[in-house]
């Protein structure tokens, strides 16, 4: 896995350049360019390096689920029984080898795993809580939220 840069290593050009990138990834070096007064070859040089660095993580178009077949979003709470570093990343891999799992976050508090599920319908969801839940001998129970609205969902950070 690659390092992130610290913040600090950002300048205003980077920053104004991630910006605008984040939001729509297809604008032209050209364009980024001239709204952040740089150079075309200067963009692709800073972006380049942001890659490099894994400031930037992907270059990705953002799919409505519904669009695609896929109008369920489900929030999962995961408790387990133990926390030891081999389970943890056991079950850390299990998730991250999940298609239907869109993100998962290690939390502290009363879960300990939280889960953004997208799958086509119920049937689908109980599938996979078979395959990754039940049966599973570290974990001791999860809680289902199943969305009514997707209100709000995005990756642009407020930098």
């Amino acid at each position: 896995m690659k390092k992130a840069l610290s913040s600090s290593s950002l300048d205003s050009y980077d920053l104004a350049i991630l910006r605008i990138l984040q939001k729509d990834c297809t604008v032209p070096q050209r364009l980024i360019g001239e709204q952040v007064n740089l150079s075309a070859p200067s963009v692709q040089r800073r972006i380049k390096r942001m890659e490099n660095d894994g400031v930037i993580a992907a270059q990705v178009a953002q799919i409505d689920p519904a669009s695609v077949g896929l109008p369920l979003t489900i929030v999962v709470e995961v408790e387990l029984k133990t926390d030891t570093g081999t389970q943890i990343g056991d079950i850390k891999r299990q998730f991250l080898d999940a298609p239907e799992i869109q993100q998962c976050y290690y939390v502290t508090g009363e879960v300990d795993i939280v889960l953004i599920i997208v799958v086509g319908d119920m049937a689908e969801y109980e599938e996979l809580t078979q395959r990754l839940f039940f049966g599973n001998e570290i974990v001791v129970k999860f809680r289902t939220f199943v969305t009514m609205d997707r209100t709000k969902a995005n990756l642009i950070l407020n930098i």
